[in-house]
């Protein structure tokens, strides 16, 4: 018996197969035990016109392929590789231990790019559990982004084998590829950004108390809502939010690359974050992942390290929004079914836009609300309070007027959360200011004196609970890292306090 290694996915992360091979004396045959899927059966077609195709022999035994462990439902087309070389190699003395075979094989032996390859080899190695790995050469754009690992492109089945033949001798034939775009460097940790604004806050006239709420919410990722009358600007500001966020590190910009695979396309490899907008008709299942054999991810796993919009906040379903209490708290995503269970990262920094009433004309000077009491309450009452007590910064939006000016442009938002970043991180902090653990609260949001005073007193007179007093100290701490002080003073804190739902 002979054993290489690949693997499949369970949720978003790859779980090590083990596909072994005997190949017996009996009546000439072909099989797959392992709960394989269509995709993985239909490969002995594959493998038996690409073995016949290169001169090789196919052997006339009784030939089997197990993929364990056996209970692990696998699919995708990437086992292709591996079953034709144990084949080949089956009475070859060579040490396979160390291998992963990724690979599906055309009818004429070449091995052909598969993009899924790309999310599995990163989980991986983000496990530790990769070092030495056979891919398709075509797909090497991608992989070699991917530190800590050693790959071994190739073009057909012939290359593949004479790796494993002569792996004492061979050499990985691929270098590691760089990110490619500007990054300054603290503590050894490298953080990338790009200068490039689609959609520029320049655009947005007037609003500066919204522009700067939103400049806070960048920096610290802090949840935020925006309140107003239609056409305020309130999806305006939230689009441009997706290019002031703070730099990433290689490893987020890995995994957004691998949300971008599980999506569907194309990555990009670029420090830009996710920036997720589903509309208020979504079902929970679209919203939070689900299925009822294999859980797939849905808009809030897809959302992690970025942005979550949702438009028309009150209009989405009492379940999607009681259920968003949890990722918001949490940072993750849990979904359970008979089949399968399932947990997703889901770290997003939470947008929401609302109208203040039904008509939207509540805080309009110049237009008459048509709403009754009993209306605006019953539209209010749709977000619950441990709902908005996970809001940092609730925003109601000044009205417009056509003699609003352009202030800031996004290049300069851009810059002062760069800035604060990087005061951030020299003082030692590892996550950003909405997510620090109560450690590094303790650790990092010093208030001064006359802070703490104020804080107290809020805290009495508000009957804050634990959990908003976190947040307004969060709060405080981003905007100190604005004003570059390392200490939270009074005027941070009042104008933490001035966000705080009324």
């Amino acid at each position: 018996m002979k054993k290489l290694r690949c693997a499949t996915y369970e949720g978003v992360d790859a779980k090590v197969v083990d596909v072994e091979s005997t190949l017996t004396k009996g009546l000439p045959s072909f099989s797959i035990v392992g709960l394989a899927s269509t995709a993985i059966t239909e490969s002995k077609e594959r493998v038996k016109s690409a073995l016949l195709s290169n001169d090789f022999s196919f052997p006339p035994k009784r030939i089997t392929f197990l993929l364990a462990p056996s209970e692990l439902a696998k699919s995708g087309s990437q086992f292709d590789l591996s079953m034709a070389l144990l084949i080949l190699l089956h009475s070859v003395e060579v040490d396979l231990s160390e291998w992963f075979v990724f690979g599906e094989l055309g009818l004429d032996g070449n091995v052909k790019e598969n993009i899924q390859l790309y999310p599995l080899i990163l989980s991986l190695a983000n496990q530790g559990l990769i070092s030495k790995v056979i891919v398709p050469l075509e797909s090497m754009n991608k992989l070699s982004k991917i530190p800590n690992v050693a790959f071994y492109g190739v073009e057909n089945l012939n290359e593949a084998v004479e790796i494993l033949k002569n792996q004492d001798t061979i050499t990985a034939n691929v270098k590691q590829s760089a990110i490619e775009y500007p990054y300054y460097e603290i503590n050894k940790e490298k953080y990338y950004y790009v200068k490039e604004y689609e959609e520029d806050f320049i655009d947005v006239r007037g609003q500066d108390i919204a522009k700067r709420a939103a400049l806070i919410a960048a920096t610290g990722f802090h949840n935020i809502i925006f309140e107003g009358s239609p056409g305020c600007g309130k999806s305006m500001i939230a689009s441009r939010l997706r290019y002031i966020l703070p730099p990433m590190t290689s490893s987020e910009i890995l995994d957004v690359a691998k949300l971008d695979v599980l999506e569907g396309y194309e990555p990009k490899f670029k420090p830009h974050r996710n920036y997720k907008n589903p509309h208020h008709s979504s079902t929970q299942a679209s919203i939070f992942g689900g299925g009822s054999h294999k859980a797939k991810i849905g808009e809030v796993g897809l959302a992690n390290n970025g942005i979550l919009f949702f438009d028309e906040l009150p209009h989405f379903s009492k379940g999607v929004l009681e259920s968003l209490r949890e990722p918001m708290q949490d940072g993750k995503i849990r979904i359970s079914r008979v089949n399968s269970k399932v947990e997703y990262p889901a770290r997003f920094l939470f947008v929401g836009a609302m109208n203040p009433c039904p008509c939207g004309n509540l805080l309009d000077e110049n237009k008459e609300c048509r709403c009754s009491d009993l209306e605006i309450q019953r539209y209010k009452n749709r977000l619950s309070d441990p709902f908005l007590d996970r809001i940092d910064l609730n925003i109601v939006m000044q009205n417009v007027s056509t003699e609003d000016k352009a202030s800031y442009s996004s290049k300069e938002l851009h810059k002062m959360v760069v800035e604060a970043h990087i005061f951030a991180k020299q003082r030692g902090q590892g996550s950003l200011n909405a997510v620090i653990s109560d450690q590094e609260l303790e650790k990092y949001c010093l208030l001064d004196e006359d802070a703490k005073i104020v804080l107290e007193s809020a805290s009495r007179r508000f009957s804050l609970s634990f959990r908003s007093i976190k947040k307004i100290q969060k709060v405080a701490r981003t905007i100190a890292d604005l004003d570059k002080s390392q200490n939270i003073k009074k005027v941070h804190l009042l104008e933490a306090l001035s966000y705080r739902r009324r």
